[in-house]
């Protein structure tokens, strides 16, 4: 079982979220909604993690192939839907930018395993109704 604490602490809507092993993330709402700027929204927070399991599948496959990673970062972008409440993430597009001695074809091969196999918050996402594409681009 995991156990996560939230505790208010910054006005309305400032919380930090803490795990088990002590690891910290501020958490807030919007200004326009009473927020203070004083962390992550929610919802960006899923979209963080999205990025960093899926960060991390890729690695972990791509040195087990023995590729020189010497550079890697995504960009995430998405949409959530308008006019309803929950408002869901409706589509996400990543694209991974990797640098090294690497090859090509092992690098979208590593970011497929990801995204249809082994990264449970994309899986999560896709069965809320979020249409996930992505690109892997090797920088020279």
């Amino acid at each position: 079982m995991i156990k996560i604490d939230v505790i208010r602490t910054s006005g309305d809507y400032g919380f930090e979220a803490t795990d088990a092993n002590g690891h910290t993330i501020r958490i807030d709402t919007s200004p326009e909604t009473g927020g203070t700027n004083y962390g992550v929204r929610p919802m960006q927070l899923l979209l963080m993690g999205l990025g960093g399991c899926s960060g991390i599948d890729v690695i972990s496959i791509l040195k087990k192939q023995r590729q020189e990673i010497s550079y890697f970062d995504m960009h995430i972008e998405a949409e959530r839907e308008t006019g309803k409440e929950p408002a869901l993430w409706k589509a996400a597009k990543i694209i991974f930018t990797l640098g090294g001695t690497i090859d090509e074809d092992k690098a979208k091969r590593a970011a497929q395993l990801s995204m249809d196999k082994y990264c449970s918050v994309a899986e999560t996402l896709r069965r809320g109704g979020c249409e996930i594409s992505y690109e892997v681009r090797i920088k020279a």
